[in-house]
């Protein structure tokens, strides 16, 4: 695989300094769209910057529900150098330490019937959805989930805002997901609303609480986790609930900083 090359040559570890110590007992674990950076748009010099000077404190590692490819595009081709870790589709993906780690598929998880059915029964539905406007791409299969977007992930920003807009009033997504959680009802499934065109499909207990349990072995005292979909239908509310992370909900890139610069900078 060649995500599997990733690497960061003279290494990007986060330095051997006399408070390395004490940096290594704490991690701060970011969501990216919404947290780090505004929905699917890149990061800004001045937050890259910021992360790099707040990794000097503590370990950083970014946890997305988008491909590897997806969150280099946002956080840059030298994310996993320019972090302590890269969790992508939730940690199905993992790099650590400049390298990969390790990977797991939604395909060999739940089989193949249960695969087509659903993704069968998502088109059906989206046939019938009528909109402004329509686009391509509205299953992706990525290695841990399917991401389902009724507009298409091919829409451009402008068509992305107005859906989003559109969704907020007519439950677009809240209805299609109710709908597969009775469709789907004891298949191990869990359905997950994210972002501004999407939402994610992936086995129970793939959320982004799977890169908690990549990390018991490091033994961090605390990890802060970052995020902006915390509430109970969000993406993140999960891992921002868990007893093993002290969550923060935030509303864009600078309320994250400002959050941790009460914390680390005071």
């Amino acid at each position: 695989m060649a995500a599997a090359e990733v690497g960061c040559g003279g290494g990007g570890g986060g330095g051997g300094s006399s408070s390395s110590s004490s940096r290594s007992r704490v991690l701060c674990l970011f969501d990216v769209d919404g947290t780090l950076t505004k929905p699917r748009q890149k990061i800004t010099s001045e937050m890259d910057e910021y992360i790099q000077h707040l990794r000097e404190k503590v370990k950083i590692g970014v946890v997305g529900g988008s491909d590897f490819d997806k969150i280099k595009e946002q956080l840059g081709d030298e994310v996993v150098c320019k972090v302590d870790y890269v969790f992508a589709e939730n940690g199905l993906v993992a790099y650590k330490a400049g390298k990969f780690f390790a990977k797991q598929t939604i395909q060999s998880y739940i089989g193949e019937d249960i695969l087509q059915d659903l993704i069968n029964y998502c088109l059906n539905y989206m046939a019938k959805i009528k909109l402004p406007k329509k686009r391509g791409t509205f299953i992706e299969f990525r290695n841990g989930m399917l991401n389902i977007s009724p507009i298409g992930r091919n829409c451009s920003q402008e068509e992305r805002i107005e859906f989003f807009e559109l969704d907020k009033e007519e439950k677009i997504r809240e209805k299609f997901v109710a709908d597969l959680r009775r469709e789907f009802a004891g298949k191990g499934l869990t359905f997950s609303i994210g972002g501004q065109i999407s939402f994610d499909v992936f086995p129970n207990g793939w959320d982004k609480r799977y890169c908690l349990g990549i990390l018991e072995s490091d033994n961090y005292e605390t990890i802060h986790f970052f995020g902006d979909k915390t509430s109970p239908d969000g993406n993140d509310y999960e891992i921002f609930s868990d007893p093993r992370t002290i969550g923060h909900s935030v509303t864009s890139p600078e309320d994250t900083r400002r959050i941790c610069d009460e914390l680390f900078f005071h």
